[in-house]
C-alpha cells in the first residue's frame, strides 16, 4: 500500500463529499498518509430510467467497487451504508463506519406549496419503504404541512431517480409537489439552508428510515493494511446499530423488493429498535427495547425478524 491509500467513490457531489469526510478522518489520524480518489460511474448511476428493483437492487452501486478492491485498483471504497447489499463480496469487510448523521427522511417541497389548496399531491420517490409510509401517515401529516385541518389532497407517488441535485431540479421544474430525501445527504451538501424549499422532517420513530441511513461505510479487504488502519476511525456505537439493522434485513432476506424500514438508537445502556414492513399484503410494525449488550442485541434481532416477517 505504501504511504498512499486509494479510495473509491461514485462521481456524484454527495458521494465525493462523503468520501472527503472519511479521507479527512484518515488524514487527521495518520498525517503521513496521502489519499487518492478513484471515481467510478456505477451501473446504478448510468441507468436512471428504471427502478433499482428492476435491474439488481442496491448492489448496482457497490459491485464495481468490490471488483476494483479485489483487483487492487483501490484499497477502500466509501458507500452510504444503506446502499450496501446484505452480502459483501468474498474477502471484503466493512472496515469502518462513521458516526451516524441525522437518520430522518425529509419531505422537500417548493416554498409555500403545502399552504395551497390542492386536490392532488404527487411525491417523487422510487423507494417502496417511503411510498408505504407516506401513504400510511399522509392524513396525519397533511394538517401540519398545510398549517390547518383543511381537506387533505389525494396522494400519489411517482418514481424518481438520480442524484440529489437532479431530484431537486425535477422538483423545481414542477414535476412533483414534493420529494423525499435523506436528511443526512441534505446536511452534507449544505442544502438545508436553501430558501427555495420547505423542509418537513419526518420523525425516525414514526417514519422508519432505511437500515444504515445516515451512516457512511468504508469497505476494504479483510486483513489488509488499509482496513486495519481504518479501525482507528471506526465509530463503535454506529457500528452496533448498523450491524443490528443489517442482521434484521438479512434475517428477512429483504432487498429492494420489500418496503422495509429498520432503525435502532442507543441511549446510555439501552437500545431501541423500530421497524416496518408490508409482506403478503399485511402491514407489520415493531418497537422493541433492551439492554445494550451482545446477548440483548441478538434477542432484539430475532424478535424484530419475527415481528416483521
Amino acid at each position: 500500500m505504501g504511504d498512499i491509500i486509494r479510495i473509491g467513490t461514485r462521481k456524484s457531489i454527495l458521494a465525493m463529499e462523503q468520501t472527503r469526510l472519511i479521507a479527512e478522518l484518515i488524514k487527521e489520524t495518520y498525517p503521513d498518509i496521502q489519499v487518492e480518489y478513484v471515481t467510478r460511474d456505477t451501473l446504478g448511476d448510468r441507468i436512471l430510467d428504471h427502478p433499482l428493483q428492476s435491474f439488481g437492487g442496491k448492489g448496482v452501486f457497490v459491485s464495481e467497487f468490490e471488483q476494483a478492491i479485489a483487483g487492487d485498483v483501490m484499497e477502500l471504497a466509501v458507500h452510504s451504508a444503506k446502499d450496501l447489499p446484505m452480502e459483501l463480496a468474498e474477502g471484503l469487510t466493512i472496515a469502518a463506519v462513521s458516526e451516524r448523521e441525522d437518520p430522518r427522511d425529509v419531505l422537500v417541497t417548493r416554498k409555500g406549496v403545502c399552504q395551497r389548496e390542492l386536490e392532488h399531491f404527487t411525491i417523487g420517490t422510487s423507494s417502496l419503504r417511503r411510498q408505504l409510509q407516506i401513504g400510511l401517515l399522509w392524513e396525519e401529516l397533511w394538517p401540519d404541512l398545510h398549517g390547518s385541518a383543511g381537506k387533505t389532497p389525494a396522494l400519489s407517488c411517482a418514481d424518481l431517480r438520480g442524484n440529489v441535485h437532479t431530484r431537486l431540479q425535477k422538483l423545481e421544474d414542477g414535476m412533483f409537489h414534493g420529494i423525499i430525501l435523506a436528511a443526512a445527504g441534505l446536511k452534507r451538501l449544505g442544502i438545508r439552508s436553501d430558501g427555495r424549499y420547505d423542509f418537513h422532517f419526518l420523525p425516525a420513530d414514526r417514519f422508519i428510515p432505511a437500515g444504515g441511513q445516515g451512516i457512511m461505510a468504508v469497505e476494504g479487504k479483510e486483513g489488509s493494511m488499509a482496513s486495519l488502519l481504518c479501525k482507528a476511525i471506526d465509530h463503535q456505537e454506529a457500528r452496533m446499530c448498523l450491524e443490528l439493522e443489517r442482521s434484521v434485513l438479512k434475517g428477512l432476506m429483504a432487498g429492494c423488493h420489500e418496503p422495509v424500514g429498520i432503525y435502532s438508537r442507543i441511549c446510555k445502556d439501552r437500545i431501541e429498535v423500530w421497524g416496518v414492513n408490508r409482506r403478503n399484503g399485511r402491514l407489520r410494525q415493531i418497537h422493541l427495547t433492551g439492554e445494550n449488550t451482545d446477548t440483548e442485541r441478538g434477542r432484539l434481532v430475532r424478535e424484530a425478524v419475527k415481528g416483521l416477517r
